[in-house]
Parts: C-alpha cells; structure tokens; sequence
C-alpha cells in the first residue's frame, strides 16, 4: 500500500484495477455481475444502491435482522425514500417467511428490492440470503435482491450467481484486511437496466457512468491506488490459501470463540446472543452481559491493561453487550491470545465466569467445509 501513486495513463494501474475486479468477482460468486468501486466506506456503497434502484413512488423492503438492517432503512429515509421493514428478531437472523408475505401484500408493486444484511456485525448473526431469494421468486414478486456482505465476505460462504443475488455491496475493512476507505458493488444487468431506467438525479455514484472502459470514469475520478494495491495483494493471500480453507479456518475460529463464551456463561453472567448455533456468523461473537455486569469497564481494563481492543454493543445493546471479532487474518493462536487477555480482563474486573474456556477452545476440530454451505 505504500507503493507510490502511478500516472493515469500507466499501463499498470489499469492492469491493476482490472486484478481487483477479477478477484472480487471470483471472491463473491459471479460470472455476470460488473463490479463497481468506490473511494468510501460501507456507508457509501449503500447510498449508491439507493440512489441507482430507488425512483421516486418506489419502495423497498429492509428485512429486519439487527443494527445495520435498521441503519440501512434510515438511509434510505435521509435520502427522501420509503422503507418497509420486516420484523427483528432479537438474537435472530432474518425470517424468510415475513419477507414473502410482505411481498404478497405489496399488490401495487412499489417495492423495487429487497435489502438484507447477510452478517449483522452488531447481534453476531447471519442470515440465509438463498432463502431470501426463495422467499421473493415464491411470492412470485419482481423484487430485486439486494445484499449487504460487508461483514462476511471472504469469511463465510457467499455465491451471488447461484443465489440470485441481483446486488452485492461490499468493503475493505472486514475480510479483506485492508483500512477503511473502499467499497463495491456487485451489479448485474436486471438491476443495472432498472438503475439506467432511474430518473432520480445522481453523479458520483451512477452505476452506468462508472461501467466504462475508461479508467477514470470506474471512480468517477482519481482512484485510491494504495488500497487498490492492498486488495491486490489480499485477494492474493485469499488466492493462496484457497478459499475453501480460509472460510473452514473461520469457521474453526468462531466455534473456538463460542465454546470460551458457553464455559463463561456457566456462572450466569453471559450468554451468547444468537441463540441458534447455525445463525452464530464466523465473522463476530456477541456476548450479552446480565442486568449490572460491568462490561464498559472490562472493555477498558482490556484495552488500557492487556493491550487487547473488545467491541461493545452497538445501539440499543450499548452497555449491555461485548463482541469477539474473528475475521481476517486471524488464526487459532491469535484468537487463544485474544480469548486470554477477555477473561483476564473479566477476571480482573470481578466479573463471574465459568472454568475451562480456553481448553474448551483448543478442543474444537478443525473445521473442514463440506458440501454447499450457507
């Protein structure tokens, strides 16, 4: 990342930028979708879905599974539009069969996509998005299906093609190792055709704009070479290790995570959100805490004492919840070290926990994937 920053016109920038989109497309499962960048975080490649699909009297559909479901839906409000949200289910992923009967009451047909957040990094809990498509050709609505993989992609088994999946929104800082800053979307052609047929008045983030052949119009100007060349060489490191194995070694890493959390749970102060095991994600464990559990002030000692950052609840969770991030370039060995230094802080804050996490940890088998997974 550190390289210095190439002339436009040098034939090795666009080599690169056309490596990254290769890569991506690889990573997310298509075959048929243009991949579009952005200088921005998350956030922006949200705003770019809203405003490409969402013409004035249209709708969409938030399926309702957690904090960022929510954030996304505002978004689309900040921006003068309409969203409908199915129902949260706490400690839940997002429930198919409200989405289909959503869609079955729409009888105008304003709803123009479905948004679903495949890995909500605040509850820790990732949802089917196939069943999502199941749930929108079976209520036989024209919907498009939108999906937020920021959180999980590179971490967790995703495949745009044979999910149809019309929309994919992804970032650099999760999975894919790199500092804030990029963002991208997965578009195929349904959704492109529905974008270029938008009136709504957009610049930056026009997706027909930004699908040229010319270098400058991809990023709708000067592109950020340096995380350009860390996606280059993570998708190298993700290349070299196999896909397969580095979602089976995430997967070995949450269930790690998760039998240290049900050994401290044993004394009745915490329990782990998701309350179903196959929604658990690979890529964030979310611990709640009981009523009076000082959970702020471990999260301090963590950092100030052990040198070791634990996230905290976000939202309605705040105060009332810790989170174990597992993603990236994270290994068994790494995350025993991070599970000591929370149950020192835990220990050390007066804070009730059961025995054994870490050998509960060390016991987990490898984790080898086998057949489609979710």
């Amino acid at each position: 990342m550190s390289r210095p920053s190439m002339d436009l016109s040098d034939a090795r920038l666009e080599t690169l930028v056309r490596d990254c989109e290769t890569g991506l497309a690889a990573l997310l499962g298509t075959a048929n979708a243009d991949i579009l960048m952005y200088a921005a975080n998350g956030h922006g490649a949200w705003e770019a879905a809203i405003v490409n699909l969402l013409a004035p009297g249209s709708e969409v559909l938030v399926a309702g599974s957690g904090f960022f479901a929510e954030a996304w839906a505002l978004h689309v409000e900040a921006l003068g539009g309409t969203a409908r949200r199915t129902p949260v289910r706490p400690g839940r992923a997002l429930d198919p069969q409200a989405i289909e009967d959503a869609l079955r009451a729409d009888h105008q047909r304003r709803i123009v996509a479905v948004f679903a957040v495949h890995t909500d990094t605040a509850s820790g809990a990732t949802s089917d998005i196939a069943a999502v498509r199941q749930a929108i050709d079976t209520s036989g609505h024209p919907a498009l299906l939108v999906a937020d993989v920021i959180a999980s992609l590179g971490a967790t088994p995703f495949r745009m093609d044979d999910w149809g999946v019309n929309v994919a929104i992804g970032g650099s800082q999760k999975a894919l190792m790199l500092p804030p800053g990029l963002s991208f979307t997965a578009v195929d052609e349904r959704a492109m055709a529905i974008a270029r047929a938008n009136p709504v008045p957009r610049s930056y983030w026009d997706w027909d704009k930004r699908k040229s052949p010319l270098l400058y119009r991809k990023f709708c100007g000067t592109p950020p070479q340096g995380l350009l060349h860390g996606l280059g060489a993570a998708l190298a490191l993700i290349r070299a290790e196999g896909l397969p194995q580095v979602l089976a070694r995430h997967r070995q890493v949450a269930l790690m995570v998760h039998a240290a959390v049900e050994c401290w749970a044993q004394a009745g102060q915490m329990s782990l959100h998701v309350t179903e095991p196959a929604e658990r994600s690979s890529s964030v464990t979310t611990i709640a805490v009981a009523e009076g559990v000082p959970v702020e002030a471990m999260r301090a000692h963590a950092r100030e004492r052990h040198y070791t950052a634990v996230a905290g609840g976000l939202g309605p969770y705040a105060g009332r919840m810790f989170r174990i991030g597992h993603l990236g370039a994270v290994h068994p060995g790494m995350i025993l070290g991070a599970l000591g230094a929370v149950e020192a802080a835990l220990r050390d804050t007066g804070i009730d926990i059961g025995d054994g996490a870490l050998a509960a940890a060390v016991r987990v088998p490898t984790f080898q994937e086998k057949g489609p997974a979710r």
